[in-house]
């Protein structure tokens, strides 16, 4: 979860609740509903257990059409365009203490972003051991910057550097919209709450393990993210908080000197731990996308050497590389918050719904069904409330994009065009042939050789 997130967001948070007081109640609020979700998610990780999260669960209350339209917009926009703004978001940080004064040029952040999603997939594509044993490392790393920050920040406090929180709540008057844009980009920072449920094939023990980890790690992000932001505020006012480029580094600068450059480097190996976090789970998702007959039969290939679904990986960043090339940070994220949390509440109502269609499934961990619904109407505000309150094209866009998915759908997943599997057959062998030649290890279909996957 703490990756790019909470060195970025600060800014975009304040900037649309209006004050500080306000902005750290947008965080905790943040940090509630994301462990209301995770609950409603450890619930269906436990009674359903396979891997795909989101996908499989629609498939099971809604059926296929859902399901698809979800894969559809997840492989296409979200997971990549995930995946390019943690990187771009490393690639700041990583270029910013060679450019002291100004902004590092463009085409440096993007160049190394592109390194630093190909990097990762190698690692994904080489071992699935190896890649756990890089989110371990940089999950230790992450965590020793968001300590330190804190620990600084409550020095400041006890030293009496209260000032910047005298009139926390002064000149409070938002929109409504605002305000969900606000948690937009809070909950960006969050993101990641429901990152094991794409992976519920591979846990030991899932109906111990996945809720016990939603138990201690989102409740220990939450409090980590406010303690942050409030050490953010013991050394910048907003207008500071707002111009400064890089708020972890401005805070460094201020704070650690002369050991203010362990900032931007944690800050680079928290940014690159999440990064290979995001890439693990979205290669799952095509996997099983693909073993299912939603996407191209390729994706569902798995590597007999190394045990990993390399085709998969290896299409989504690509994916990731395209769409750094004319990324914008903010709009990304408003752009993937939209259409993440339409998505979010649907498999919310998922829960609600299989409570009565499906009540001879074993569930291990049950939530109150009113948790359910309230990420329901939650859902359903963030998705609507910025709309309304300003209208934007980015949306219709994603809504013309989520429902364009229906063109593909209906021929090649529903009628099943014999011309479709012709040239899909076609697309895969010519593809798979790349398994014959060194240095590719050897794929096949993920619906034979499960098992060896699942090891």
């Amino acid at each position: 979860m703490i990756g790019s997130g909470i060195f970025i967001s600060p800014k975009s948070v304040l900037l649309y609740s209006g004050a500080i007081g306000p902005c750290l109640l947008v965080w905790a609020a943040c940090g509630v509903l994301s462990t209301l979700g995770a609950l409603c998610y450890a619930e269906l990780g436990t009674m359903i257990t396979k891997s795909g999260a989101e996908y499989v669960y629609l498939m099971e209350a809604f059926g296929s059409v859902v399901a698809y339209l979800y894969s559809w917009t997840t492989l296409i926009v979200l997971k990549p365009s995930s995946f390019a703004i943690i990187t771009l978001s490393f690639a700041e940080y990583a270029s910013t203490p060679f450019y002291p004064g100004c902004a590092p040029p463009v085409v440096v952040t993007k160049c190394l972003s592109a390194a630093a999603i190909f990097s990762i997939v190698i690692v994904n594509c080489f071992s699935v051991k190896l890649a756990s044993y890089v989110q371990n490392i940089f999950t230790a790393a992450k965590l020793l910057i968001i300590i330190i920050i804190v620990v600084a920040g409550i020095v400041l406090l006890a030293q009496g550097k209260t000032e910047n929180f005298s009139n926390a709540f002064e000149s409070t008057s938002v929109s409504v919209g605002a305000i969900g844009l606000a948690f937009y980009n809070g909950l960006w920072a969050y993101d990641g709450w429901n990152q094991l449920n794409f992976i519920t094939e591979e846990l030991k023990n899932p109906s111990r393990n996945l809720p016990l980890a939603i138990i201690i790690g989102i409740p220990l992000v939450s409090v980590c993210y406010v303690l942050v932001n409030m050490a953010y505020f013991t050394v910048m006012t907003t207008t500071e908080l707002l111009l400064s480029p890089a708020v972890a580094v401005t805070f460094g600068d201020r704070v650690l000197y002369p050991l203010s450059w362990i900032v931007p480097v944690f800050v680079v190996f928290s940014t690159f731990g999440s990064a290979n976090g995001s890439c693990f789970t979205a290669g799952r998702l095509a996997y099983v996308s693909g073993r299912e007959g939603h996407m191209v039969k390729i994706l569902s290939y798995i590597s007999l050497k190394r045990f990993t679904p390399l085709p998969a990986l290896l299409f989504n960043g690509i994916l990731s590389i395209i769409y750094i090339i004319p990324a914008d940070i903010n709009t990304l994220i408003n752009y993937f918050s939209f259409a993440q949390w339409l998505f979010y509440g649907m498999t919310a109502l998922s829960l609600i719904v299989l409570r009565f269609t499906r009540k001879e499934l074993h569930r291990p961990v049950k939530v109150p069904i009113v948790i359910a619904v309230l990420m329901v109407l939650v859902s359903l505000y963030l998705v609507l409330a910025p709309i309304i309150d300003k209208p934007q094209l980015e949306y219709l866009y994603c809504s013309i994009f989520i429902f364009s998915g229906l063109f593909f759908y209906y021929p090649f997943v529903h009628r099943k065009v014999t011309w479709g599997r012709r040239l899909m057959s076609k697309f895969t062998h010519n593809t798979s042939v790349l398994r014959e030649e060194p240095p590719w290890p050897v794929c096949h279909s993920g619906e034979v050789k499960r098992v060896d996957y699942k090891s």
